[in-house]
């Protein structure tokens, strides 16, 4: 599965296709750039539909839910997207006739709601949803099948937590040398975690440590990212010197940094020669490396940065948006405490809708 930006490309992509598999039909869909993504898991006995949880997606639409953190309740949703978010789930649960659990991914893009994708069972939100709201989903689930009703088992109204529980996924490319670490449409991930917290950052904080290596307070970043990013890379770069950080980076994004007045080191790229940005996470003066790649598949100095950054436990974000999260997650874990607390004490923590 890939997505192209461009007619070579998309040319290239199905070339490769139909020599694979030359008998095979190819699935064009049209993407929708820099959508939210939002994962909703609904749970119905026929005649009661009740919304487990609504899951935001921190990495615009294109990331499989499976690789993709988020956010729940959602975060930068007005309250009226939800409510239509609600009435399209609840429509759906009734004409699809659903008797059990319910997954929806929808986008939403420029305040258009989309369904990307509709699934009458549980998904791998499920547990995660039922942890957050303290409510045994799949239990109920298992009820409802064998012909109970909602009203009888005392959940019938959906439940939305005062505090911030943010997934985040847990990645393998540590244990597979040469292996392409990128995010996209094809899962990747083979775990994840979960933060819990009444601060939105200090949540994101949390899932970042518990899926390592947790995010940095202070030290060097290496800043590369493809063109599509470069704007809001300048206002990130912005933060991350305000919170102490120090900025470096290739000729590209050195140049956009220096032309709008945020200092940085220029680095050489891996083929100009050296001190690259591999010496320097080998050498353990780079603490966090953000890099956007330019298209689906990074080119081979991207992935060799990013190689040495999981092998060498570097905070590595590869999305524009997860940066911004990771940047909000360490100005919380250098302004508030961080404490602990058991997953028992948020039990009842909840908004009912």
């Amino acid at each position: 599965m890939f997505i192209d930006y461009s007619e070579e490309a998309f040319r290239g992509v199905v070339r490769q296709a139909f020599d694979v598999m030359p008998d095979k039909p190819v699935l064009i869909d049209k993407f929708l750039e820099d959508a939210i993504e939002l994962d909703v898991d609904c749970l119905s006995d026929g005649t009661t539909s009740v919304i487990g949880g609504m899951l935001e997606h921190i990495e615009f639409a294109g990331v499989h839910s499976g690789d993709a953190a988020m956010v729940m309740p959602p975060h930068t949703l007005a309250p009226a997207m939800l409510e239509t978010v609600r009435r399209a789930t609840y429509a759906l649960a009734r004409e699809l006739k659903v008797i059990g659990l319910m997954n929806v991914q929808f986008a939403i893009k420029d305040s258009q709601l989309y369904v990307l994708e509709v699934n009458p069972r549980a998904s791998r939100t499920v547990p995660f949803v039922a942890k957050a709201i303290g409510v045994p989903l799949a239990k109920l689930a298992a009820k409802v099948m064998t012909g109970k009703k909602l009203a009888d088992l005392g959940f019938t109204r959906e439940q939305t937590p005062k505090h911030w529980c943010v997934k985040e996924a847990v990645f393998p490319f540590v244990r597979f040398p040469g292996a392409m670490i990128t995010l996209g449409p094809e899962m990747r991930s083979t775990g994840e975690v979960m933060g819990l917290d009444a601060d939105l950052g200090v949540a994101f904080a949390k899932a970042q440590a518990a899926a390592k290596p947790g995010l940095p307070v202070k030290g060097t970043v290496f800043l590369s990212v493809k063109d599509a990013d470069k704007a809001r890379a300048v206002d990130l770069a912005r933060q991350l010197v305000e919170l102490g950080f120090e900025i470096c980076s290739t000729s590209g994004t050195a140049k956009i940094l220096a032309d709008n007045g945020v200092a940085s080191k220029r680095l050489a790229k891996l083929s100009e020669g050296r001190p690259n940005a591999v010496d320097l996470i080998k050498n353990g003066q780079i603490q966090m490396v953000i890099n956007t790649p330019g298209g689906m598949i990074p080119r081979r100095d991207e992935n060799l940065i990013r190689a040495a950054a999981y092998a060498h436990s570097v905070c590595i974000m590869t999305t524009i948006t997860g940066a911004a999260a990771a940047i909000n997650g360490i100005r919380a874990l250098k302004q508030k405490d961080v404490g602990v607390r058991p997953i028992q004490s948020y039990r009842g923590n909840v908004n009912v809708v």
